[in-house]
């Protein structure tokens, strides 16, 4: 017997996995009230799973997630998020891909309020775990939430970087936080973690620590890839 598509395994696993980072963004203060999204990348072409419109990422209902074809149309559970759009461009921009999570974490919100280091690299890279684990991260001029403009910004920012051979991993959206994506839900997770950790750092010093010297950097691109 086939299953619709919103009972294969594979979505079912998806949608665990989805409720699963939910929880754990809700738990550990990366996310309040219906603040943020998360999608996932269905294998085969089959669409994409994402957390409905204002859902409370904490609170997640696994069978009420937004099932959206390869299209973009909706097939099941409640409204997509209006950020459906954007979601979906990034997965075009970057095939590796497979997950994406948007956060109204409070250091990165409170970054764009003070201000970034630098409009192509909100952070200086202070620390060889940042450089390693995180990448360049540009900055994306506000727009209201949702608005689809903001996606053509986010791919062309992509684009850019994997044509300098330095593809990016997240991108931050002014007064709205980090927007980080990875080929699975723990690569996107240790991205937005060292992102945020790293906004931290920079915010509760007095903002003057000396970035890496470029020797410092060129050893971790050669040790251990990173894209920087």
């Amino acid at each position: 017997m086939t299953l619709p598509p919103e009972q294969e395994p594979a979505t079912e696993a998806a949608r665990a996995e989805i409720v699963r980072v939910g929880g754990s963004l809700f738990a550990r203060g990366y996310v309040h009230a219906s603040a943020g999204n998360i999608s996932a990348r269905l294998d085969d072409g089959r669409g994409h799973l994402i957390t409905p419109t204002d859902a409370a990422l904490g609170f997640l209902d696994a069978d009420r997630l937004a099932l959206v074809d390869a299209d973009g149309r909706q097939l099941a559970g409640d409204r997509a998020s209006k950020t459906l759009t954007l979601h979906r461009r990034i997965y075009a921009a970057d095939p590796t891909a497979r997950f994406v999570l948007h956060t109204h974490s409070t250091h990165l919100v409170a970054l764009t309020l003070a201000g970034v280091w630098r409009p192509d690299d909100v952070l200086p890279p202070i620390t060889p775990y940042y450089v390693m684990k995180v990448g360049h991260v540009p900055l994306v001029p506000y727009h209201r939430p949702g608005d689809p403009r903001v996606a053509d910004l986010v791919t062309e920012r992509i684009a850019a970087r994997a044509a300098e051979g330095t593809p990016i991993r997240a991108v931050l959206l002014d007064r709205l936080g980090p927007v980080v994506w990875g080929p699975d839900a723990a690569s996107a997770l240790a991205v937005l973690e060292e992102l945020e950790e790293t906004a931290r750092l920079w915010l509760t010093t007095p903002r003057t620590p000396e970035p890496l010297p470029d020797h410092a950097v060129a050893e971790l691109r050669e040790a251990f890839g990173a894209a920087w």
